[in-house]
């Protein structure tokens, strides 16, 4: 079941016979014209889809459209959600000075283990963000996330031992230590200031080059699971993006669902509710089945579209090649997937189920919010609420009173 079977619109099941007709008109022509209707006939390439399925609607924006995301913007910007200039430069240049610390510790490694000075020289090393930072929707004073690229001949045990030291000794460096006994290990840290969660994925190459394409999944083929999870955050990450018709958007109308979550009491993974790349992934669909809509309408249709879903029909971002890998989440070919209240399937190989942590109750609980906000988002539309309803706090306490 997709978006086209959910919602009957004209657009996905007229484009069939759209096609046929220009066909038949064509060749009507060329018949006129004397021309033989054997002859190839030019064949216009088909539209490109950002996801699984063909749009919803191509409607373009209306003036009204246009009023309601500038009033949604303004409200946005009540909240004190944006960084300063300076302050994204300083996130910036940390990160700089965090990739240049871990090339010079790559180095040093290489001396260690008396490394050819040929690989030396190209052994490389990347520092890449992910997760909120990445996807441009980070709020102030969020963490930033970060992947360390490094060559297959390095130990992974390296960099949480001698690596951890080296970020220690730097006075810069505050809180750090590492966690290694967790489902993706990670070093945090603060730096300057701003907190900093560190992963390490090896390539099974050895050096990482400057131009490096992690999407490809050649690059995780083969490689231990601890390694895939890291390098899959960065490639998670990049592929919302990639598959996301207009990023400007789709930033806004994230950055509006976070907040909305956030102020519902709704936005935490560990506590069986959906994380930020949960909503990441929801919210990309709703763009790719609407990719001319202005931030405000990808909202409410955002909440039109999960108010009325049949859950645990999954959210995709793309169809999935191999549908029988059993590394994949597929609850036809994996008993335990089968279990799951809700799916939203990262996009990237090997692709998972960002919420599996949804128990029954807490699917009743978002289920219950969704519906709110439809209808919150009806009163915007018909002008009778603004939008500082939608985001109105919800007290924990009154609402769960026996907990």
């Amino acid at each position: 079941m997709d978006f086209a079977v959910l919602f009957r619109e004209k657009y996905t099941f007229t484009s069939p016979h759209r096609r046929t007709s220009a066909f038949y008109i064509t060749a009507m022509s060329r018949k006129k014209q004397n021309v033989s209707t054997t002859s190839p006939v030019p064949v216009e390439p088909p539209p490109k889809w950002f996801g699984p399925t063909g749009p919803i609607s191509e409607d373009f924006p209306e003036e009204e459209d246009l009023i309601l995301t500038r009033k949604l913007t303004e409200t946005l910007q009540s909240y004190d959600v944006y960084e300063s200039k300076q302050e994204l430069q300083h996130r910036e240049t940390v990160l700089k000075k965090l990739e240049t610390l871990y090339k010079e510790w790559l180095q040093e490694m290489c001396d260690q283990m008396n490394v050819p000075e040929v690989v030396k020289a190209k052994v490389g090393g990347k520092v890449l963000p992910f997760g909120s930072y990445h996807l441009g929707v980070h709020s102030k004073g969020a963490d930033i996330d970060a992947l360390c690229v490094g060559p297959g001949f390095l130990d992974r045990k390296d960099f949480f031992t001698s690596f951890f030291e080296k970020l220690k000794a730097q006075k810069e460096v505050k809180d750090i230590r590492a966690i290694e006994e967790t489902y993706v290990p990670v070093i945090k840290l603060t730096y300057e200031g701003i907190e900093i969660d560190l992963v390490f994925g090896r390539l099974a190459q050895k050096s990482v080059p400057e131009k490096l394409n992690l999407l490809d999944d050649k690059y995780v083929l083969g490689l231990d699971k601890r390694c895939i999870r890291s390098l899959n955050g960065y490639r998670v990450t990049e592929e919302i993006l990639q598959h996301v018709p207009n990023v400007h958007n789709f930033r806004i109308a994230l950055r509006v669902i976070k907040l909305w979550a956030k102020q519902r009491n709704i936005y935490s993974n560990s506590l069986g509710f959906l994380g930020g790349v949960s909503w990441a992934i929801m919210v990309a669909r709703i763009c790719q089945v609407y990719p001319n809509a202005t931030p405000a309408t990808l909202v409410i249709k955002f909440f039109k579209v999960y108010s009325t879903w049949i859950w645990p029909v999954p959210i995709q971002l793309h169809r999935v090649k191999n549908c029988l890998d059993r590394n994949i989440w597929n609850p036809n070919v994996n008993p335990s997937d089968r279990c799951h209240q809700m799916a939203i399937i990262t996009p990237a190989y090997p692709q998972q189920n960002t919420s599996v942590n949804v128990s029954r109750s807490s699917l009743a609980v978002l289920t219950e919010e969704i519906e709110r906000g439809h209808i919150v988002a009806q009163e915007i539309q018909q002008k009778e609420a603004n939008w500082s309803k939608f985001f109105e706090k919800q007290d924990f306490f009154d609402k769960y009173q026996y907990v």
